[in-house]
């Protein structure tokens, strides 16, 4: 999902130097041409567009993607009119080659997921939950806890909408326990996505980039508990001292569940040592495990005891194996990937990577990191990002190239992960749960929270300066 706002685009807008075309050709100025002005209006109305997805019906893909198009379109163009459109076509292909890493990587990571849901797992971690007969208190620490860490490994979207469903299961008489509730799983999932390469876009780029490696991500552990406690605390005072009466339900795991959960954790290990031993990008890594699922479908497939039979049903079309054929069909599950999104990313990372070509983020990285200090500068992006994604957010800084150290990198990733937790719409996971929780969780109910969830941004940001002193 889109986070609604505009703000870096503004930015582009309003920062256009006096330029002319440089002498050199091989990298043309086009900042004060036609097509640095063009590509910022396609860039802005593209955005627009997709801020009103939900009243248009228009899906955000569509505006970025064509966006992307007209913009690279015309910097091409423009470089072929002066004799060498050599460097436009690999200034293309260098974005081109950013995004089908992080398509891949995530790619295997939603198959994994998909695969994990059609198997129950989330559905049996759910029922485990409820079936422990716990008060609200006790819920709230609970899942709380669990989406900080399962955020770090898995997408914070599913992970929070795995947790909004217990709440919503067991509130369903203390509207303002699942109102409470679905603030903090915002704020621990996002918080528990910041300290690990792989629990958003933004420490994605990062590491993908290679300007962070694994292990230091982990670095900002505790200012993220920080950042997930200190709202949680307040949070807590609120919470109902009832205990919920809901009835329990026992979920059967399919054979092969757990060696899927197996599975994704060697795929993981893989990322990683593609990565740190071999210097491979982690996509190669996530692709080298996605074959093991592969190979274990074809395992469970071919040694399933009842296949003659079902194969028999389905002759005569029986639904019971076309159930089966889909759970243990892995393209089914990469048909279930949310396109649209990962095709909304394609056109925001190529449409920025162009107007970075042109000049513009050069100018925008000018101001923020020369004129204000890198501290000062990261801290207003973290806040901007309750308005813009933070994905989006992140390649635009990675474009601009800021030389800054690594304890700013930290902090630049520290607050695009959290900033999204001040307001509702601020980060996928508070979309997800305003439609999940509709009517219990909302806007207004979050944003009466914002100044205690401040308090934990600000929090956050003191602690990693002072344990990680030594990264700046």
């Amino acid at each position: 999902m889109v986070k609604k706002g505009l703000g870096i685009l503004a930015l582009l807008v309003c920062l256009l130097p006096n330029l002319a075309f440089a002498d050199d050709l091989t990298h043309l100025d086009l900042t004060h041409h036609w097509v640095g002005y063009f590509s910022v209006a396609v860039m802005v109305a593209a955005y627009i567009a997709a801020m009103f997805e939900e009243s248009t019906q228009l899906r955000k893909s569509k505006p970025m993607l064509l966006a992307a198009a007209l913009i690279w379109f015309v910097i091409v163009l423009a470089y072929q009119q002066h004799g060498n459109d050599l460097p436009a076509v690999t200034a293309f292909k260098s974005n081109l080659q950013s995004y089908m890493e992080l398509l891949l990587f995530i790619m295997v990571s939603m198959t994994y997921l998909n695969a994990m849901e059609d198997m129950r797992i989330f559905e049996a971690l759910k029922a485990w939950l409820v079936s422990k007969q716990l008060n609200y208190r006790q819920l709230f620490w609970i899942t709380g806890i669990l989406v900080f860490f399962i955020a770090s490994v898995v997408n914070g979207l599913t992970a929070a909408l795995l947790m909004g469903t217990v709440v919503v299961a067991v509130g369903k008489d203390s509207p303002k326990f699942v109102s409470l509730a679905c603030i903090n799983i915002i704020i621990a999932t996002n918080a528990g996505g910041s300290f690990s390469p792989l629990g958003g876009i933004s420490t994605l780029f990062v590491w993908q980039h290679g300007i962070l490696g694994f292990v230091e991500f982990f670095k900002l552990f505790i200012p993220c508990l920080v950042n997930f406690l200190i709202p949680a605390f307040g949070l807590f005072l609120a919470i109902p001292k009832d205990k919920p009466s809901i009835n329990s339900e026992v979920i059967k795991l399919p054979r092969g569940a757990k060696r899927i959960i197996v599975l994704f954790a060697v795929t993981i290990a893989l990322a990683v040592m593609f990565d740190m031993n071999l210097h491979m990008p982690a996509a190669a890594g996530m692709m080298a495990g996605l074959s093991l699922l592969q190979f274990f479908y074809f395992y469970l497939q071919k040694s399933s005891p009842d296949q003659t039979q079902s194969e028999f049903a389905l002759f005569f079309g029986g639904a019971d194996y076309q159930s089966q054929h889909n759970r243990l069909d892995i393209f089914e599950k990469v048909g279930r990937l949310e396109w649209d999104t990962l095709l909304f990313f394609y056109g925001a990372m190529m449409g920025i990577g162009g107007i970075g070509y042109i000049g513009y983020l050069d100018a925008i990285s000018q101001i923020l990191y020369g004129q204000l200090s890198p501290s000062l500068a990261n801290i207003l992006i973290g806040l901007s990002s309750a308005f813009v994604d933070n994905g989006t957010l992140m390649f635009a800084i990675l474009t601009m190239h800021p030389d800054i150290p690594q304890g700013q990198w930290l902090l630049l990733t520290l607050t695009l992960g959290v900033g999204g937790s001040l307001l509702a719409i601020g980060s996928a996971p508070g979309i997800g749960l305003l439609g999940q929780a509709k009517g219990q969780y909302t806007f207004s109910s979050h944003m009466k929270w914002t100044p205690l969830i401040l308090l934990g941004y600000f929090a956050s940001i003191g602690v990693h300066f002072l344990i990680n002193a030594a990264s700046f």
